[in-house]
């Protein structure tokens, strides 16, 4: 049983520490990659314009909205990954 309770635990610590790292989308590619940062301050914007859509209707939207916000982020992850690309490859 102490078994079961520790795995749980660290289970749900994991699981946190996720959640945590995927909250919300930041800017964090440099000027080098123009293009790219742009789209990603684009997706901060719309992930702040989605926050204040489901504070106004007190977040009564279906879940769509929150299902819009994690594929931003999912798109900002992603968008990192490009840069980190053409980083290693010396552009």
């Amino acid at each position: 049983m102490k078994n079961f309770a520790r795995k749980s635990t660290i289970c749900l610590l994991l699981l946190s520490a996720v959640t945590l790292l995927a909250q919300s989308p930041v800017v964090n590619i440099g000027d080098r990659h123009g293009n790219l940062r742009a789209a990603q301050e684009y997706i901060v914007s719309a992930y702040q314009r989605i926050n204040q859509a489901q504070r106004a209707n007190d977040g009564q939207l279906g879940g769509h909205a929150q299902r819009a916000k994690d594929l931003l982020t999912q798109a900002d992850e992603e968008l990192r990954l490009a840069a980190d690309v053409s980083n290693a490859e010396g552009r």
